[in-house]
């Protein structure tokens, strides 16, 4: 398929598969918590628009939430089907961590999950409020053991390898090693970032269109609060990742900057944009500003770091596609700490509704969280490259004997299928959005009292025999 090797197709097959999965959970991540954050305000408040609210977007996170169960289980089959030496070689570490997510995460979610959705008017509402913080809870506990296993794949420790395979000799090293609490928080807000910017985005289109209810102003204030708060924190995280990256993987940020080789005594640029030449071994067309890449990467003006050509071209990172990758994301995490200023200048005078040109910037900004978690993704992991298990195993000796024609088969099935599947429930969950909140009947009418769903298993059943008679001569 288009000349490409078994190889960059497993690959390609796999990057598909996550960048479709990855989005589903960021987004369930922040809801969940929004949602949490809603009840609570609802039961402290009781005003009725925070109860609104909640079981608007709780359907938009059902729907969510059952199309990332599905993305996940289709990725976590390749590591068996396209990656199979890779699982018998470091199975024994990335297997107990993904199951420890199941048996404490998923069923956490699963357990609390209906009682969330469906036990509104059938439980009492601390018990109600209880199951949407232990879902909320769930979320992040299954992105902790997830981070866990990708993270010590950037930066193995605490195993030794015994015949060709990887062994745990230290569990806590092993999930606690030296990039996970960076990358944890990181993905953590930026998912908290994502459903800000989701949640604004729905809420400026339906300002731009008239529908300015009181749930509205709400969302929207709600969300660029967020946005404001958590939008600088987001960039001084990222900030101690790449020092942390700097430390342990050196040849990514390499990449990453373009970056091919230091002049004793001179400082480094920062290259805003370019073009990298992996054959030229170059940055062609490179616009730069003196010294700044010192004082961002070392925080030091005169640092400096490894260049690209201290490492051997097989070692070597694709700069080219990490290098805009990163930019991107970047530039989008300041159009995000823009919008979050413009925001609470609005807020001061008073036309944080009304200013239909932040409107429609807000509305764009709506899927920027995601493309910036993708852009993020892909920086990650194709910087990791040429490593699966970074200085321990290569991605070319972890792949599966499949060819070429099977894996460009299986490639094409894959895109269609998501492309109908993700793309119908995708469609129908912007037009919940498109709906809007409404007003949400505690206690909604009946026609027949018999249809009343019980709140306990035995009200279903009359209180007597007598009475059970007499209902029957009265139908008969």
């Amino acid at each position: 398929m288009f000349g490409l090797t078994a190889l960059e197709l497993a690959r390609i097959q796999f990057g598909f598969t996550v960048s479709f999965h990855i989005i589903f959970p960021a987004i369930t991540i922040g809801l969940a918590s929004y949602l949490a954050v809603l009840e609570g305000l609802w039961l402290w408040r009781h005003e009725a628009v925070y109860r609104d609210l909640y079981h608007f977007w709780s359907n938009i996170f059902a729907v969510n939430f059952a199309m990332g169960v599905v993305s996940g289980l289709v990725m976590a089959y390749q590591f068996g089907t396209n990656w199979s030496y890779f699982s018998s070689f470091a199975g024994s570490v990335t297997g107990p961590l993904l199951t420890y997510e199941v048996l404490t995460a998923f069923f956490l979610e699963a357990g609390f999950l209906g009682v969330m959705l469906f036990g509104w008017n059938k439980v009492g509402p601390g018990l109600h409020f209880f199951a949407t913080i232990m879902v909320a809870f769930g979320t992040l506990i299954s992105a902790t053991w997830i981070l866990a296993s990708n993270s010590w794949m950037q930066t193995p420790q605490g195993f030794e390898v015994v015949n060709g395979r990887v062994v745990p000799v230290d569990w806590l090293k092993v999930i606690f090693n030296p990039s996970f609490p960076y990358r944890l928080v990181h993905m953590t807000i930026a998912a908290y970032l994502t459903t800000a910017l989701f949640v604004a985005a729905a809420a400026a289109w339906h300002l731009l269109r008239g529908n300015a209810t009181t749930a509205v102003h709400t969302m929207l204030s709600m969300a660029m609060w967020m946005v404001l708060v958590v939008a600088p924190i987001q960039i001084l995280v990222g900030d101690q990742h790449g020092l942390n990256t700097l430390e342990h993987q050196p040849a990514k940020i390499a990449a990453i900057e373009g970056h091919w080789q230091n002049t004793p005594g001179e400082s480094v640029p920062l290259i805003l944009f370019g073009l990298p030449d992996m054959a030229a071994e170059t940055t062609r067309y490179a616009l730069e500003i003196p010294s700044l890449g010192s004082l961002i990467l070392t925080h030091n003006i005169n640092g400096q770091i490894p260049g690209l050509k201290e490492f051997a071209p097989g070692d070597r990172p694709n700069s080219a596609i990490v290098f805009w990758t990163f930019r991107l994301m970047v530039g989008l995490g300041l159009l995000m700490l823009l919008l979050g200023l413009w925001s609470l200048y609005l807020r001061w005078r008073g036309g944080l509704y009304h200013s239909r040109t932040f409107l429609r910037f807000a509305t764009l900004m709506g899927p920027s969280g995601l493309i910036a978690i993708l852009a993020g993704w892909l920086t990650t992991e194709i910087g990791r490259q040429p490593w699966v298990v970074y200085g321990v195993m290569r991605t070319k000796d972890a792949v599966s004997n499949h060819s070429a024609l099977a894996l460009s088969t299986t490639l094409i099935m894959f895109v269609i299928m998501y492309c109908a599947v993700f793309g119908t429930g995708v469609s129908y969950m912007l037009k919940l959005v498109a709906k809007g909140p409404q007003p949400f009947d505690e206690y909604p009418p009946h026609d027949n009292a018999q249809s009343q769903r019980p709140a306990r298993p035995l009200s279903a059943a009359p209180d007597s025999i007598d009475s059970a008679t007499a209902d029957g001569q009265k139908d008969a």
